[in-house]
This record gives structure tokens, sequence and C-alpha cells, in this order.
């Protein structure tokens, strides 16, 4: 007989190991672009999946064979409540990584946050900031948002780190500064046409064989005594089996980041122009209130999940394009 052929995983599954849990239900983000102008902005907002429509557009995208065509695709619902700046915070860098250096938090905090977590300015922290902003490399805005804004819940806000690029470090601080207590919409970050990348965390799918979580073939039916298994393990010798080997194991409620998705539609509810909500409201959501958006395709993470809004780090246009939209169907 001869050797038994090795039942590899699809390529490029490998991407993502090792594939357990998430830590949190909230999303990290580690890397941001930098912004080439001169005014300085927050590169992240938030919002909270309701569900899924049908977008009727014209193809914008030159050189493609639908250009100019009539297209249909799938479009994802978000709620987007504004999000409340808590304060500043500034990073030094040495060869080490990055250092905090300070905190300034807002003076007047609403009470829905000093519940979960206490913000206190130190004494003269906003003086000791603005003498040591010389050896400062990034400036962060804390933000924070309510899910009881979106119609949810949950009282416990989320609470995460944006950055501020654009201008110099000084221009970055005061712009915080002056927004420090305020809350920011989405169309204050963002605009229609413009593409952003979304993270969060998966749809948990549990225990999952490795058929299902890989991609593997099937053996025959007479080959062994199992079928939905891997043919082999690795060699005899070395005994030890390799972290390429397909095994099972947990599948979803991973941590990702998918790039490059266009906002199709920023609006609000109030407006009777778009009507977004379906009769009855979104399946596991409800009706959506107050400020939306529409990414174009799919997000990852289930219905009522945070998701986290980064500015395009890769392939940023020299221009945004609006886009035409004919129809939505809800």
């Amino acid at each position: 007989m001869g050797a038994r052929k090795r039942h590899q995983p699809r390529r490029g599954s490998l991407a993502y190991l090792p594939r357990g849990r998430a830590k949190s239900m909230e999303a990290r983000i580690r890397a941001w672009p930098k912004i080439d102008s001169e005014e300085p902005r927050i590169l992240a907002h938030c919002g909270f999946k309701a569900g899924c429509i049908q977008i009727v557009s014209i193809d914008d995208r030159e050189k493609t064979p639908n250009a100019g065509k009539q297209l249909v695709t799938l479009g994802t619902v978000l709620v987007t409540p504004p999000i409340l700046i808590l304060g500043v915070r500034g990073y030094s860098k040495d060869h080490d990584g990055m250092h905090a250096e300070f905190d300034v938090y807002a003076e007047d905090i609403p009470k829905y946050i000093t519940k979960e977590i206490t913000l206190k300015n130190k004494e003269g922290a906003l003086e000791n900031a603005e003498k040591i902003l010389r050896r400062i490399k990034e400036v962060f805005a804390i933000v924070a948002v309510s899910p009881r804004a979106a119609g949810l819940e949950q009282k416990k806000p989320y609470i995460f780190e944006a950055l501020v690029s654009g201008g110099d470090v000084q221009k970055q601080f005061a712009h915080v500064k002056e927004l420090l207590g305020k809350e920011i919409k989405i169309d204050q970050i963002f605009e229609t046409g413009s593409s952003v990348d979304v993270a969060a965390i998966t749809k948990g799918k549990g225990w999952q064989g490795v058929i299902q979580r890989w991609g593997v073939k099937k053996k025959q039916h007479k080959s062994r005594k199992t079928v939905r298994e891997v043919g082999s393990l690795g060699p005899i010798s070395p005994q030890s089996v390799m972290y390429t080997v397909p095994r099972a194991g947990q599948m979803g409620f991973h941590q990702r980041i998918e790039y490059d998705k266009r906002i199709m539609i920023i609006g609000n509810t109030d407006d009777e122009q778009i009507k977004i909500n379906p009769d009855g409201g979104y399946k596991h959501f409800g009706l959506v209130k107050g400020d939306f958006i529409v990414l174009k395709g799919s997000v990852p993470g289930t219905y009522r999940r945070l998701i986290k809004l980064r500015s395009q780090i890769r392939n940023a246009p020299a221009k945004v394009n609006k886009p035409n939209i004919l129809e939505i169907v809800v």
C-alpha cells in the first residue's frame, strides 16, 4: 500500500492561529493610519449591528465589467449613537515601546460612566500635560459610548481609545481638549462614500470538528473507522504534532478586522426621506432609532454586538466619491 495522503487545511486558513475564544466582547485596534492633513481629527467611531438590507445602486468603480451598470448589493445597518469624549491621553515612545505619560479627563462626566469607572484629574494634570507635550509622540482621545443610546438594555458603557491624527502634537492636544465632555456624531468623523475598517468579535459557533473548522476533505466511507477526521497527524518521527495539522476546537468568537467597508448611507431616522426600518423592526434587534450608517457588504459579529470603525488604513483613495443609490430594500 502507498503512503496515506495527509489532509491539509484550506489555503490561507493558517493566517489566524491560535483560534481561541476572544478575551473580551470588545475588539482591540492596534494599528492606526496616519492622516496627511494640517487639521487634526479623531480616527474612530463605533456602532451596534442591527441587521441587513439590499442596496440598489450604480456601480461607480472604474475599469470593472459592471462600471455604470445597476448593482444590487448587501448592506449592513449599524446604529451609531454619539460618542462622548471623556479625556485625552499622551504616549511617549522609546526602545521599549509606547508609554502613557498623562491622562486629562473632562470635568462633568455623566453618572452612567462614573458608576462603572472612576475618572478624576490629578492636581495640575492639565498644566503638567502641556509641559511635557514636546516628548509626546501620539495623542489619543478616550471615548465612551452607551448601548442604552442605541436602544439596547446593557447599562455598562464601552470605553476605548481613538487616535488623533493630523497636524502636530500641540494641535492634536488642543483639538481634544476643546472637545472634552462633548458628544461627537458619526458624520463629524466619516463621510458618505468613504471606506472604513471594522473591528469586531465574530459569531461564536462552539466546539467544531476539523471538517467544519478547517474545511478538510472527508475520507472515503470505507477508509477507516472514522470519516470526519484527518487521515494523518504527521510522521512517526519526530513524535510531535505540528501546529499546521488541522485539529478540532473552538470555532467563532474570535477577534477579526475587515478592511475597506464603504459607507453607503449616513442618516437619521428622523429624516422621512430614508426608510431604514422594516415593518416590526429588525429580527433580534428591533427598531433603529437615531443616527445610523449602512456599510456595503457584511460585518463580523452577531446582532447587537459592538462594531468599532477605524479610518481606512489600506488603499485610501485620493478622492471620495458619493455612491449613487437608486433604491433601498428593507
